[in-house]
Parts: C-alpha cells; sequence; structure tokens
C-alpha cells in the first residue's frame, strides 16, 4: 500500500518543492494572505492555507478579520476524533465542515469576484470528503409566502442526518408539531421556526435555544446536510455491498452492518465514510486552480499525520486477527466489539497526489532567510517582549515600554497594541496612562492605520501570542508587556441546566408523593370528559389497585419522590400509615430546623474577631495572583472577606466548579486572617491534597512572614510534635492537615479561621468536631459537588452560599467519551497524551483491578512508564510516588479514587477509568476534574464491561457525566444528586433521614417551613402554620393543553409542571407569549387553563380552597372555614344587596348568570379580586 513510506528520505521529498517566504511571524502572515488572496481576486481564485492545526485556524481568522477585513474567509475544521476511532466526530464540527463544502460551492458559482481565503489544517486537508455532485443534490431551501410539503421536508432532514427531537436546542435537530417547525440548520447560529398554513411559509423567525422565543422574521433559510453521508436506499445498499467486497462475508455480531442495513445511525460510522460513495474527493477539488500557503512546519506534519494513520490501521488489523483467531479458539477478548478497518488510502490522500496538489505551495517561515541567498524575505521579525524588565527586582516594564516606542516613532513605523479583549484594552491603557503614554488610539481594524498619526499609539483587539516588526509597522502584544493575558473572549456553551430539567422531569412508571395522600406511581396523563367538560389529569395508583386522578392544574400537591431503588411501599389511599408518617418527620423537622437556627443563633449571639487589613496590604498580596479573576470569582472573595470583617462568626460555603479557582479565594481569606493577628487551619481529606495545599500556600506567601506548617501522616512524629506546640504557642499562623488536625492533642493558641476544603469527602461528625474546636470561629467551606446536606442548608438559608461557575482565562470543557473497554483507543489516547508532553491518569474502583489493570498496560503500551498510588501505601512511600509523578518522572499514574481530592496537575490531561459504572455520579466528577487544568483540551475515557448490560442507575450516571460536557456543570450536578439520593438528614449521622418516607421535594418544602417557623419563633408542632394547600376549583371549563397541540407527552407533562411554578400575572403572560411562538395560536382549552391560573392565585391570597361555578352562580369556601376577614367579609355581603350569602355550612353563595365558561371565569376572578381587597 503505497501511502506514505516511513523513512527519512521521503519526509525530505514532501516540501523539497515548494516556495519559502521567509520573514513571516504571526501577525505578518495574515498581511501577506490578504495581499496575496488581493492579487488573486482578477483570476477568480482562491487562497488555500493549511494551518498546523485547528487552534491555528481561529488564530488566523480573527487575525485575518482585523488586517484584512475585505477578505472572505471560510473555515473547514477536521475531526476532533483519531483514526479508525470508535467515536463519531462531534455534530457541530461535522455541521460546520458541511456547511465549508456548500459554501465553497456557490464560490465557485457566482459572478461576483472578492479575494477569498480558506483556511484549513493539515489533518482535514489530507483527509477525503463526500463528492460535489451529491452535496449539489443535497440541499433544501425555503422562503416566506413559498410552499413546502411537509413529508418532503421531514424525509429530507431524516436522510440528511437531522434528529428528531422534543425541544430544539442543539445543530441538527428539528421537531414538527403541526402547522409548527422548528429546526436548527447547519451552518445557522440560532435555530429557526416555520409557521405553516397548510403548505404555505406564513413566517420564519429565528429564536433562541434557551428562552424558546422568537425573536425577528428572516425572509429565506436553506438547509444543508448535517452529516458526511446519507442513509437512503441507495448509500445504504452502497455501503452493504462495498462492506461484504473489502471484509467478506458479515458475521451476526457486526454492529455497524447491522445498523446501516436498518437505515440507524452508529457512533463512529464515519471511518467507513468512502464505502457509502462511488468516489471520494478532497477538499482541493472543491477549490479547483487554487493557490496553496502552508504554516511553518505544517508541510512536515503530514508525515507524522501519516505515520499515525498508518499506526492506527496496523493495530486495527492485528486487533481484528487476534479477535479471529481467538473467535476460532472459543476465547473471549479485550478488544470489544467487531471492528474492520478500511484502507488508508480510501479516506487519507496517498503521498504521491499530495506530493502533486501542493508543488507549488508557498510555505511561511518566521524566520530571516539565510545571507547571501535569493530566497524571498518580506522583512518582519518577531518583536520585542519584555521578559528581560520584568525578570529584575526593580524593573519598570512601562518605562521601558514608553522608551521602546519612542524609539519605533523616530523611525517612521506605526505602533500598534494588540489586546485580547475590550475589558483587557482598558485596563492597559489605564496603565499606559499612568506611566505617561496617553496618546493611545482606539482601532476597530487594520483600515484606519493610515489615520495613525506618527507619535500616536493604537490599540486594537487582536488575538496575537507576541507581536511583531515589520518595515513599515510594529506591533506589541499585551502578553509582550505584562507575560501573560488578561482576559479571553468568552465561548457560546451549551446550557447544562436545561439537560438536568429534562433528566428529573416527571415520567410514567416514577413514585410522586401526594401532601395529603402520600406516595402513589404516577401512571399516565388521561383526559377525562365529564358532562361536557375536559380535564387533564393524572392518573395516580396506590397500594390495592386504588387509583386518584389530580387535575393538571392542582399539580403543587404533587413531588417527586426521587430515585425509586425498588424497595418503596405505596400507601393505600385514605389510611392513616401516611398522615403519621408525615406527622413524624414533621416533628423530625421542627426538631432539626430548631437545632439548625439553634447553632445559627449562637453564632449570632457570639461575637467574633473582625478580620480585615489595610487595602494597600492586600493589593500587594492579591498582584501576586497571575491571572485575572473571574466575576464569580472576585464576587466570592468579596462576600467572603465581607463576612469576616463582620462582628459574628462567618458560616460560608463555596461552591465552583472543579479548577474554577476555589483555592485563590481560601488563600485570600487566610492571609487576611493570618494578617490579622489569628491562626488559620485548614483541612482537607487527603495527605496527598495537603501536601499540595502546603506547597501552594508556602509558595503564594513566600516573604509575608507568615509561618505555614502541614499536619498529617506524610510529616514525621518529630515534625508534627514540633508543629503542634508551635500552633499551642501562636509561633504557627497557617496550618495544613487531615483529619489529624481532630486530635485532641491538638491545640491552638487563638484560632480565628476554619477552612474546610472537599467538604463532601468529610462525614457529619468530624464537621461537627470541627465546629466544637471553637464557637467563635469563622468557616469557610469549599466544594465543587457539596453533599446533598451541604446544598440543602445553603437552599434554605442556614448558610451563605457563593459560586464560582465561570471558568478560568483559556480553560477549555473536558470532552468525556462513555464507552466499553477498547484498547486501540485506550493506547492511543495513552500516547497520544505522552507525545504532546504530557501525562495521563488511570483510575480503578478497587485496590484488586490494580494488578489486572497493570497487566494491561504492560502488554498494551510497553513505551510507557507507569507507576501505582492507593491508600494502602505507607506515607513514606505514597509521598515518594506521588512526587515522582509530579516531577514526570512517569507518563501514567495507575490510582484508586485517592486522586479524587484536589490533586492538581496541570501537565496531566489524559484519563482513563476503569469500571466507571462502579463510581458514583460525584465520584466521577470529581475525578474527571483532575484533568483539564491547563491551556490544553482534555480527554475522558469513562469505561465499562463490553457485552455487559449496565444497570439503569449505573447508565443515567454515565449519560449524565457525557452530557454534561461544559464548563461549570458542578452545582447542577450536586443538585441532580440531592435529587436522586436525597437531601439526607441535616442533623445527626443519619444520611437518608426522613427522606425515604416522605420524599425528597416535600422534605425540603416541609423543612423550610419549619426553619420559617422556627424563626417566628414557633416551637410547639401544633402552632405551626399548616403547610401548602392547593385550591380546587371547578368553573364547568375545559382545560388542558390538547394532544392535537402539544403531541409529545414529556413536552406536555413538563409545561404542565411549569405552570404550576407560575406566580403572578406578568409570569403567566410571559408563559402563554412562549406557548404561541412553540406552538402556534392557543386553543379555548389552554387560554381556559392560563385564566383558571389566575383563578387559582387569587383563591390562594384569599383564603379560598374551594369554588365551583356554574351557570347559576358560585360556592365559595374558605380554607379550614376560616375567612382571613370576618369583619370586612360581613360589611362585603351587606353592600352585595342579597346576591351573596352565607350558608349555614359557613360556604358563600354567589348568585350570577354566567352562561358561558369564560364569563365564569371572568366573574369567578371579579368576585376573588374583591375578597382579595378585603384580606389587604
Amino acid at each position: 500500500m503505497n501511502i506514505t513510506a516511513r523513512d527519512k528520505d521521503n519526509q525530505q521529498k514532501v516540501g523539497s518543492e515548494q516556495r519559502i517566504l521567509f520573514g513571516v511571524p504571526e501577525g505578518e502572515d495574515a498581511r501577506v494572505l490578504g495581499e496575496k488572496a488581493r492579487a488573486l481576486m482578477p483570476e477568480d481564485r482562491v487562497l488555500v492555507h493549511v494551518a498546523l492545526d485547528d487552534a491555528r485556524i481561529e488564530t488566523m481568522k480573527s487575525l485575518l478579520a482585523f488586517f484584512a477585513p475585505d477578505v472572505k474567509v471560510l473555515t473547514f475544521p477536521a475531526w476532533d476524533c483519531l483514526p479508525y476511532d470508535r467515536v463519531s466526530p462531534h455534530g457541530d464540527i461535522v455541521a460546520q465542515r458541511v456547511s465549508c463544502l456548500t459554501k465553497l460551492m456557490h464560490w465557485d458559482n457566482e459572478q461576483e469576484r472578492h479575494p477569498r481565503v480558506l483556511l484549513t489544517s493539515v489533518n482535514a486537508a489530507l483527509q477525503r470528503v463526500m463528492p460535489r455532485s451529491v452535496l449539489r443534490e443535497s440541499t433544501f431551501s425555503a422562503k416566506t409566502g413559498g410552499q413546502i410539503d411537509l413529508e418532503n421536508l421531514s424525509l429530507f432532514l431524516t436522510q440528511n442526518g437531522y434528529v428528531r427531537s422534543e425541544t430544539v436546542r442543539e445543530s441538527g435537530d428539528y421537531a414538527i408539531r403541526g402547522g409548527i417547525v422548528d429546526l436548527y440548520p447547519a451552518g445557522y447560529d440560532d435555530p429557526l421556526r416555520l409557521d405553516l398554513f397548510g403548505d404555505e411559509v406564513e413566517s420564519i423567525k429565528v429564536f433562541d435555544p434557551i428562552t424558546q422565543r422568537t425573536a425577528q422574521t428572516v425572509k429565506d433559510f436553506s438547509l444543508q446536510p448535517v452529516t458526511e453521508f446519507f442513509l437512503n436506499e441507495s448509500s445504504i445498499s452502497r455501503f452493504r455491498s462495498g462492506y461484504r467486497d473489502a471484509f467478506g462475508v458479515v458475521q451476526n455480531d457486526d454492529p455497524l452492518y447491522a445498523a446501516v442495513s436498518e437505515g440507524r445511525r452508529y457512533n463512529g460510522m464515519e471511518h467507513w465514510l468512502p464505502l457509502f460513495y462511488e468516489a471520494m474527493e478532497s477538499v482541493f477539488d472543491y477549490t479547483p486552480n487554487a493557490h496553496i500557503s502552508f504554516d511553518y512546519h505544517a508541510l512536515d506534519s503530514y508525515v507524522d499525520r501519516m505515520d499515525q494513520v498508518l499506526d492506527f490501521y496496523d493495530a486495527r488489523k492485528t486487533l481484528e486477527k487476534a479477535a479471529q483467531g481467538a473467535g476460532k479458539a472459543g476465547k473471549k477478548t479485550l478488544s470489544g466489539s467487531v471492528y474492520h478497518p478500511i484502507a488508508p488510502d480510501t479516506l487519507y490522500i496517498g503521498q504521491a497526489e499530495w506530493l502533486d496538489i501542493i508543488k507549488e505551495a508557498d510555505v511561511f517561515s518566521p524566520f530571516g532567510a539565510p545571507d547571501n541567498t535569493a530566497f524571498m524575505d518580506r522583512g518582519a521579525r518577531k518583536g520585542r517582549d519584555f521578559t528581560d524588565i520584568r525578570a529584575l527586582p526593580d524593573g519598570d516594564v512601562f518605562g521601558e515600554l514608553k522608551k521602546h516606542i519612542t524609539h519605533i516613532q523616530t523611525q517612521g513605523q506605526k505602533v500598534l497594541i494588540a489586546t485580547y479583549s475590550d475589558g483587557s484594552k482598558t485596563r492597559l491603557k489605564g496603565l499606559m496612562d499612568n506611566a505617561g503614554l496617553s496618546n493611545c488610539v482606539d482601532f476597530k481594524d487594520f483600515k484606519s492605520i493610515k489615520k495613525l498619526k506618527t507619535h500616536e499609539v493604537g490599540l486594537c483587539v487582536v488575538p496575537l501570542e507576541r507581536g511583531f516588526k515589520s518595515p513599515d509597522l510594529v506591533v506589541i502584544s499585551e502578553q509582550d508587556i505584562l507575560g501573560d493575558r488578561l482576559a479571553r473572549k468568552a465561548r457560546k456553551t451549551r446550557k447544562a441546566d436545561n439537560f438536568l430539567t429534562e433528566v428529573s422531569a416527571l415520567a410514567e412508571g416514577d413514585l410522586v408523593v401526594h401532601v395529603d395522600h402520600g406516595i402513589g406511581r404516577f401512571i399516565a396523563l388521561e383526559t377525562i370528559n365529564a358532562a361536557g367538560v375536559v380535564n387533564d389529569c393524572l392518573k395516580i395508583e396506590y397500594a390495592g389497585g386504588d387509583k386518584l386522578f389530580v387535575p393538571v392544574v392542582n399539580l403543587d400537591v404533587l413531588s417527586r419522590f426521587g430515585s425509586d431503588e425498588g424497595t418503596t411501599q405505596l400507601d393505600k389511599l385514605g389510611g392513616a400509615g401516611w398522615q403519621a408518617r408525615k406527622a413524624r418527620a414533621k416533628k423530625n423537622l421542627m426538631e432539626i430546623a430548631d437545632k439548625l437556627l439553634g447553632i445559627a443563633a449562637a453564632r449570632q449571639l457570639k461575637k467574633a474577631d473582625s478580620l480585615q487589613i489595610s487595602e494597600p496590604i492586600y493589593n500587594e498580596f492579591v498582584s501576586r495572583f497571575p491571572y485575572t479573576e473571574t466575576e464569580d470569582q472576585e464576587r466570592s472573595i468579596n462576600a467572603v472577606l465581607e463576612d469576616m470583617a463582620g462582628q459574628y462568626p462567618m458560616d460560608h460555603l463555596v461552591c465552583g466548579d472543579v479548577g474554577f479557582g476555589k483555592t485563590e479565594v481560601a488563600l485570600r481569606a487566610a492571609y487576611v486572617a493570618a494578617m490579622s493577628g489569628v491562626q488559620v487551619a485548614v483541612v482537607v481529606p487527603t495527605t496527598l491534597l495537603a501536601r499540595q495545599h502546603a506547597k501552594n500556600f508556602q509558595e503564594r506567601f513566600k516573604g509575608t512572614g507568615i509561618r505555614i506548617d502541614q499536619l498529617s501522616r506524610m510529616v514525621s512524629a518529630k515534625e508534627a510534635k514540633q508543629t503542634k506546640e508551635a500552633m499551642a504557642d501562636g509561633t504557627v499562623q497557617i496550618v495544613i492537615g487531615t483529619h489529624a488536625l481532630f486530635a485532641k492533642s491538638v491545640k491552638f493558641q487563638n484560632l480565628g479561621l476554619l477552612i474546610v476544603d472537599e467538604e463532601q469527602r468529610f462525614g457529619v461528625k468530624q464537621k461537627e468536631k470541627l465546629k466544637e474546636l471553637k464557637s467563635t470561629v469563622h468557616v469557610l467551606t469549599l466544594t465543587a459537588t457539596p453533599i446533598p446536606r451541604t446544598l440543602q442548608m445553603s437552599l434554605t438559608g442556614v448558610k451563605e452560599m457563593s459560586l464560582i461557575t465561570t471558568p478560568p482565562v483559556d480553560r477549555l470543557a473536558i470532552r468525556t467519551f462513555v464507552m466499553p473497554v477498547d484498547t486501540v483507543v485506550i493506547r492511543d489516547a495513552l500516547l497520544r497524551e505522552h507525545y504532546r508532553g504530557g501525562q495521563s491518569f488511570y483510575v480503578v474502583p478497587r485496590i484488586k483491578d490494580l494488578k489486572i489493570v497493570a497487566d494491561m498496560l504492560r502488554d498494551l503500551v510497553p513505551e510507557l512508564s507507569f507507576i501505582e498510588a492507593h491508600g494502602q501505601l505507607s506515607a513514606t512511600e505514597l509521598e515518594d510516588r506521588m512526587t515522582a509523578f509530579y516531577d514526570g518522572q512517569y507518563d501514567v499514574l495507575l490510582a484508586t479514587n485517592i486522586i479524587e481530592s484536589g490533586i492538581d496537575i496541570p501537565t496531566a490531561n489524559t484519563m482513563v477509568v476503569h469500571r466507571s459504572d462502579m463510581f458514583g455520579l460525584s465520584q466521577l466528577y470529581q475525578i474527571r476534574g483532575r484533568i483539564g487544568r491547563s491551556k490544553l483540551r482534555a480527554y475522558a475515557y469513562l469505561t465499562y464491561q463490553p457485552n455487559v448490560r449496565l444497570n439503569p442507575n449505573a447508565q443515567k450516571r454515565l449519560e449524565v457525566m457525557e452530557t454534561l460536557d461544559t464548563l461549570g456543570s458542578g452545582f447542577q450536578l450536586a443538585s441532580h444528586d440531592m435529587d436522586i439520593r436525597g437531601a439526607g438528614n441535616l442533623l445527626g449521622d443519619a444520611q437518608s433521614g426522613h427522606i425515604r418516607e416522605i420524599g425528597v421535594e416535600l422534605y425540603q418544602q416541609m423543612l423550610e417551613e419549619a426553619v420559617a417557623a422556627a424563626k417566628a419563633g414557633i416551637t410547639d408542632i401544633d402552632d405551626m402554620a399548616p403547610g401548602e394547600w392547593s385550591p380546587q376549583i371547578n368553573l364547568g371549563a375545559s382545560m388542558l393543553i390538547p394532544e392535537g397541540y402539544v403531541e409529545d407527552l414529556s413536552v406536555r407533562m413538563s409545561l404542565y409542571r411549569r405552570l404550576n411554578d407560575l406566580d403572578d400575572k406578568d409570569e403567566i403572560e410571559g408563559f402563554a407569549a412562549e406557548m404561541i411562538d412553540r406552538f402556534g395560536d392557543l386553543p379555548d382549552e389552554v387560554e381556559n387553563l392560563l385564566e383558571i391560573l389566575t383563578v387559582k392565585q387569587l383563591c390562594k391570597r384569599a383564603g379560598v380552597s374551594h369554588i365551583d361555578a356554574g351557570p347559576k352562580g358560585a360556592i365559595i369556601t374558605f380554607h379550614d372555614n376560616k375567612p382571613p376577614n370576618v369583619d370586612g367579609l360581613m360589611g362585603w355581603i351587606v353592600t352585595k344587596a342579597g346576591t351573596v350569602k352565607i350558608r349555614p355550612d359557613q360556604k358563600l353563595s354567589v348568585v350570577r348568570t354566567w352562561q358561558k365558561p369564560m364569563s365564569r371565569i371572568k366573574g369567578t376572578q371579579t368576585i376573588l379580586k374583591e375578597l382579595v381587597g378585603l384580606c389587604s
């Protein structure tokens, strides 16, 4: 197979016929591309620039937008998966690739000429793509006033990779609800909503995927495929015959062949792309007669990439043969399901073809041309950075910058300063003003450069890491001046909370709790027709098969029980057991609330040291932080410092995602406390974390005169004794330790601040012991995934809480894969990390798994060195092994979940988790958080045993982990965990407490009521105000969301649930607007439902528990037969001249003539408004 030869001679061939253009550093290359694109425009040719990787594509795109705004730019990214992988490329990337190819065909056909540049990478350019002839036929367009056949549209969407969903949120989703069509076309920033009248398109509107509300109207749209292959009859037939030709007779256990045969998608099927087409093309076929240029070193990476492709191919072929041999012998293999790799030259461009394509290409070099040669040299070089000045103890960077700029300007060159964002531009401008550089002018793009006067300095937003100098221009970057960036542009991220809301929605078969009748099982949503009135009701089944129908307008009497482990008994409808359990839980909750408030009140009664220091001293410490604080981080720091400066002991929870900067909050709090003259104790769950924190604190506090000691089993007995003595006499200001700090022998001279890190790892008794250390101590708790109990205490207002949900500068989300064990993928994941200079974690759930995985690693990656770590090692041995891994002596750390807590190794950015189904949700999240703590993309592989069915809970956990791949999901995940596990008893050791008896949502609601009662001074359960009640309303009007209006049951259920959470008229109106936007004009039944919600809200405010209305009037019953204002009510009845009377059973009888349902609703609202007026 002659695709590329693996020898140095061939490496020299690739790149020997290209022209090297010297003197083109980053920044100058964008100017060169702009000039070349303009020169090619008269010949109607495209300039194709091949960048080193996708990150360079994005940088070059931004540089061109500034330096050459007149140039049209398209980007063609590479797949974000490995050659011969089992996973598909990300849907957004595929959509972007197809959109780019479609636009390239338009470029080829358009009459008007523009300077045009296609940016791509080596990996993207050498991979073959779908033929133009197929893509040309795969478009669909429509405009307002035009005709659309819904069947044809639905068929087009299905065959071109679009996925039908309940709610459109992601690119490639679509939903059809009667005459409303929502779809998210490839290449569009936002989804579209089509409103059809019959076959005619009445309107096309853009809508927000988060709120689902429509915005501006558009005239037309064009659909492109969102996949690079099509599952139509001809493609499937071609794939089947091609697959059989390539790999022989297909066995029954080939899931890929079976999926394609059935017209189903299969994860990773893109790696057999050539089998779907008669012939493949390259991206260069889409840009005929193009001129090609390359980044420096990009040509060399062709050989590396093709060697990698061949390595993967060889590995797959080896495994294929081994599996066939094992299959004949009747043995099982670790390689997972069948994988037949296609020949490399079918999917990748071979060497001869590649050399032919690039023979007249330009290669940019940032260096100067060798002396006395005829090479072209642009004359640009890398600019001056100020590292030498910053390294000096008293170095004046801005003074040196001023001298440098003055020198440049005297030579007639113009000066631009490039910052990364508008915020950093403003901040840098302020710093330059202070240094006497006040003649700065803002620039939006390079076109205005001619207006820049010789004595002025241009300030612009350009993502340039390093500056450059050319004969006519000098650009100095923010990083040249300050040594690091101040900010990075915010990325558009997927909203994780939407996913969590959907996961937590009520589904058929779920356990629910009725506030009056107890635990039942939700069977179905049923439409009940009684006397011509139609209502949707939830059918709830109780013990003995008894059924209860709950109208959707009273959905608030139901709450979710939480997770069903199959052991929960249903209550008997009308039985006494539920009321007894509820009363018992209520009594227990009153005690809990009383104790919680007792603790909180005791803290309020006791005075604490007010810890604050002068601003200059604090700012000096802050200036050592090498990054810009995120908005959330700054808010959390200020809230904590404010609490510490108060008169009462602080109890503050900081909930921030892994790696989002919680430690910086602790560092600043500790500094303020120590400088205020009190001692600080930092308590962590593991010796490894104690070691790491001690190292970080000592590094950060260097030169402050504050002594920091460590107390854990990693320090010797002699050192521990010295530390304890120093704590007792006050000579050590900050001590960092594990549970060793709980020992009776530990005494503090003047403890003022207690910091608890990774709170979720401590038990209740341990935390209570900590608080007993000193009741007037300030407490700061840090965690990414708070245990449900702690989260509950914050949500009920007992603790103060700050959230850090903003990622730091340059942080990328961790790409997570859930898959059966696949040795090829694991081998490559570990090797890829190794070859990019990083390290990896391999985490197992049990110590006995270490040997199995260690043996596998020796066979799988003999090139890599690994070391084991677990909790049964002695302290010194564990310390030595971790230090060796920290220092980079080993490539892989094979460990148990000992690494779960706070280990911070920025060079480790790949993780494989063995038997991930055995870990809990919070554990998986914490373990995954050990990677992705630097600027590199991190990869997590959550593996499970192949061909073994996971239990439903484990599957749900892994689904949540894979879907929550955005930054900052820890708090939402903890909320989800609280829903699965229950919040537990907030005091005492029982983690589940009464939660299993009354369900998680009702427990939380009752606890909030108990806390409110305790705050009001109520201690007797009989004096406590009654809990939540829901008015019973019967107005003889149909009220439901008809199935014909919203077809999907789960969407209807979530809408009903949201309806019951609406609190006022404005929210109801907003909800109605959203319904019209999403589903069309409201039917009468939905109008009635929304109006009756208003009636329900008025009933609660007027204290009315039942209202029955008909054609001749209404009967009104007050809650507990107690009108809120008896005197006012009697006066009101007198004014009604006999139309309102009190019946002997204490109910009000209102005489009216209301023949139509809507007149009844409006009339009832009028009466209730008057009753509400009596209450105020």
